[in-house]
């Protein structure tokens, strides 16, 4: 369920999308500082609006510069970074351990679990510092791990469990920006959550796997049902976004929420059309 929360680069200016690589590239570098090379396998673009939310509330000094790196190494990129840059990387990885070892129990794949022992000592540095936010992640994944063994068929049910897990991430801390933060990142999981199940849809229906939006579709729910779910479900987020009092990087993030995060559900939806399209001919 990583990937959605993404900008659009059509509609970014050639400064926002310098600014949001930078910030991309400052989360990769605390990644290796923090937990090594295999740490920085866990990264993606998801915990960079993270950084931007909390960076642009906080305020804390930042640090920048120009470095090559394994992925650039012929030529310096830019980065910034901060403390926040620094929680948004454990984060990362313990989302990252735990979703490893989730796939190691679902589907006792391997390489999961190879990856999860990897990471194991990192995440439990984590949790002793966020204990919080980790105890959170832990019991809504068993949470939804238990709700696909029961095969339940409630699409509420299973969001709200990582509703739940989104936002006790991006409160970094309990404070009077932490309610707003809370329920924003909880719509925000959700319409991830159902983003991603509307997009595996076909695919675990076709192979009988647990999918909660199974039962809808069987009853004839069309596309555009799961499309105005997915509606409200960002604009409550986007509702309790414009209460914080967001200003540096506010253009980036409301690309994120606004379009960015509708990048794959879009895909998806031209990739379906494109094959209906192939058997009519």
């Amino acid at each position: 369920m990583f990937g959605y929360v993404i900008a659009n680069g059509k509609t970014l200016s050639e400064e926002e999308k310098a600014r949001y690589k930078a910030v991309y590239c400052g989360l990769c570098r605390s990644l290796k500082a923090r937990h090594g090379q295999l740490g920085r396998l866990s990264l993606n673009y998801d915990m960079t609006f993270l950084i931007l939310v909390l960076n642009s509330l906080y305020e804390p000094e930042m640090s920048n510069g120009e470095e090559r790196c394994a992925a650039h190494p012929c030529s310096k990129h830019c980065y910034v970074s901060c403390d926040i840059t620094d929680y948004a990387a454990d984060m990362n990885v313990a989302l990252a351990y735990l979703n490893q070892l989730d796939n190691w129990k679902d589907d006792r794949n391997l390489l999961s679990l190879i990856y999860a022992r990897i990471l194991r000592k990192k995440y439990y540095s984590v949790k002793a510092a966020y204990p919080r936010q980790c105890e959170a992640m832990e019991r809504c994944i068993k949470r939804l791990s238990e709700l696909e063994k029961q095969d339940l068929q409630d699409p509420d049910a299973a969001s709200h469990c990582f509703g739940e897990l989104m936002g006790e991430i991006f409160v970094l801390r309990e404070d009077r920006w932490a309610p707003s933060l809370r329920a924003m990142a909880s719509s925000l999981g959700e319409f991830i959550y159902i983003s991603d199940a509307v997009a595996d849809l076909p695919g675990d229906m076709k192979r009988h796997r647990y999918n909660p939006l199974s039962a809808l579709k069987k009853q004839g729910r069309s596309e555009h049902y799961f499309k105005d779910i997915l509606t409200m479900l960002i604009g409550n987020c986007t509702m309790d976004f414009e209460k914080l009092p967001l200003v540096e990087d506010v253009s980036i993030m409301r690309n994120i929420l606004y379009s960015g995060v509708w990048t794959k559900y879009e895909l998806a939806q031209a990739k379906k059309s494109k094959r209906k399209g192939e058997k009519r001919q």
